[in-house]
Order: structure tokens, then C-alpha cells, then sequence
């Protein structure tokens, strides 16, 4: 059921595409409507989220760390791993969120005959995640041509690019093939291992089925339903300038995608795929471990009362010499 029921979801986003476009006409439902209520819910949802997040008083340094803090001059310093200073953050941070650093480390356990354990390097999971990621920031920078006129040289260079084998007519773009590769190698890689079933969850499940369904239908889009591209952009640029016009005879598939697409956007901030603006937030990664050579005073201290030993005895005194319990004072 964790499976069935994003599956389901899924394909009933599609199907009410195809429905409402193919039989009902709602162009403009589908071609304005939702795309801005799902812009809208996607920046107020994010901006909250990160607001949330940013307000929440971190009174104590708490980064994350794998290295040998600064200390001894003749102890060997991990800048990266244990960083100091603001410099050495920024350049973890860096490493974290364009190379996935820690996922690098990844390890897998396996249990032998005999009850012995190995473990081992695990590089798959990294792997499969830096295809998905970068391909999928490539494939949205290309998306940029819909919306520009004329579009600007970078985009079109990173489209040649991206095309360079030249095989078929459009050409094939390598990142969205990647990008549809690596979706499926991570579902796969989820069903496969026995362990991943077993905590995975439809919030797990859901978001990767709608980004394959993403990339299916945009590379059958180009592909095999070849559409009025003339028109599409005609509609992107008029979405953007407020000025909307859904009539166009664009395929059903693309009103799908398009679905598909603003499903994505008006669920993101509410997701676990909101580690995308997080990782900036986690005070386990933007904080220096500088707690050996600055002092750092927890801002929610408040004055204690304090009660001594003194005071307590004058308060019992007598209550204590009733009882024989020795007392400092007569």
C-alpha cells in the first residue's frame, strides 16, 4: 500500500489531464489556473518553511563533524571537516551541496555465515543521486528557453551541449535520459533491499514516482508527440508576462506534464524534498566548531536562585535536630 496508493495518485494526475482536456476542454484550468495556484503555494510555502526554520534560536553550536578540531599546533587541523571559521563553512557547505560529500561516505553492512559483519564503501547511492541532481538542474536550465525571447546564448550553448551526440531528430538530450535512468535506479534501489521497504513510506515513494512520470512524459513529448513548440512558448511567455492565453492545440500529454509539474511545485514545501533549502538552515553544517577558543553563552540562561547548604539548614534546623541529624550550627 505504500507503493499502490503514489502509484494511484499518479496516475490519476494523468488521467485528469487527459480527461480534462480531451473531453471536458479545460485549457484554461490546466494551462493557468493551477500553474499559478501552484507557483503561489510553492513560493509562500517555501518562503514559510524558511522563515520557520531561520527563527528558531540555535543557542548552542552543535555542527557535525568528522575531522580533528584546532587545537595543538603540532595536531594536524581538518579545515573542512571541522571547520573554524566562516571561510572554512562556506567551503564544507560548497562540498556538501554540489558533491554531496557526506552521502560520499556512504557504507553498506552485510552479515556473513557465522554471524560476521563487513562493512564496505557504498558509492551507488551517490552515484545515482548526483546524476539526478545535477541532470535534473540542467534540465530545468534548459526549460529557460520557454520563457525567453530571444533566449539567451548560455541556455542555447547548454542545449548544443547537451545534444552533442546528434542521434535522432530532435536530438536526444543527454541529461533528461540520465535524469530518467537514475529516478528508476533509486526506485529500483529502494525495492530491491529488504531494509529500504521496510522504512520507506508513501511521503518516500510519491515524490520519486512523480519525477519519473515528469521525465517520462517530457522525453515522449519530444520524441514521439513532437508538438507545436511555437505555440507552447507562445502560451510560457504569456504565463510569465500575466497575460495568459491557454488557447492552443497543444497535446493532451503536455497539459499532463504541465499538471505533473505544478503537482510537484505546490508540494515540495511540504515534503522532505524541502532539504533543498534546509541543508542552508541545519545548524549541524553552518556553524563553525569553534568551541575551544571562544566561549559561547547560552542566550536563554536565566539568574538562578541559589539555595545553599546554609540556608537550608536554618530553614530545618530544628526539624533536623529533632530527627538527630548532625547540624553545623547550633
Amino acid at each position: 500500500m505504500k507503493l499502490f496508493i503514489p502509484l494511484v495518485a499518479v496516475a490519476a494526475l494523468i488521467a485528469s489531464a487527459f480527461v480534462g482536456i480531451e473531453i471536458l476542454g479545460l485549457r484554461t484550468l490546466f494551462g493557468v489556473v493551477i500553474p499559478y495556484a501552484a507557483l503561489a503555494l510553492f513560493v509562500g510555502g517555501f518562503i514559510y518553511r524558511v522563515v520557520q526554520w531561520g527563527s528558531a534560536p540555535v543557542p548552542f553550536r552543535i555542527p557535525t563533524t568528522c575531522g580533528q578540531q584546532r587545537s595543538l599546533p603540532w595536531l594536524h587541523h581538518d579545515r573542512f571537516e571541522n571547520p573554524q571559521t566562516g571561510f572554512q563553512v562556506l567551503v564544507r557547505m560548497a562540498l556538501e551541496v554540489l558533491f554531496f560529500r557526506s552521502l560520499f561516505r556512504n557504507i553498506t553492512a552485510k552479515v556473513h555465515p557465522g554471524g560476521n559483519v563487513t562493512y564496505a564503501p557504498a558509492k551507488s547511492l551517490w552515484a545515482g543521486a548526483m546524476l539526478f541532481h545535477w541532470c535534473f538542474f540542467i534540465v530545468i536550465l534548459r526549460h529557460l528557453r520557454f520563457f525567453f525571447t530571444p533566449v539567451p546564448g548560455p541556455i542555447t550553448g547548454l542545449a548544443s551541449l547537451d545534444s552533442f551526440l546528434r542521434i535522432g531528430v530532435p536530438g536526444i538530450l543527454l541529461t533528461g535520459v540520465v535524469m530518467l535512468g537514475a529516478l528508476l535506479f533509486l526506485l529500483g534501489r529502494r525495492l530491491a533491499s529488504p531494509q529500504l521497504r521496510y522504512i520507506s513510506l508513501a511521503a518516500d515513494y510519491f515524490p520519486l514516482l512523480l519525477l519519473i512520470a515528469i521525465a517520462a512524459s517530457g522525453l515522449t513529448l519530444r520524441h514521439f508527440v513532437k508538438d507545436d513548440l511555437v505555440s507552447i512558448k507562445t502560451m510560457m511567455m504569456s504565463l510569465v508576462a500575466f497575460s495568459p492565453q491557454s488557447k492552443t492545440n497543444a497535446h493532451w500529454l503536455f497539459y499532463a506534464h504541465i499538471l505533473l509539474v505544478s503537482a510537484l511545485l505546490a508540494y515540495f514545501p511540504f515534503s522532505k524534498l524541502m532539504h533543498a533549502g534546509g541543508v542552508f538552515l541545519s545548524p549541524t553544517r553552518n556553524l563553525a566548531n569553534n568551541n575551544r577558543i571562544k566561549r559561547h553563552i547560552n542566550p536563554w540562561s536565566t539568574p538562578a536562585k541559589i539555595h545553599s547548604y546554609a540556608d537550608y539548614e536554618d530553614e530545618f534546623r530544628e526539624k533536623m535536630k529533632a530527627a538527630g541529624i548532625p547540624v553545623d550550627k547550633e
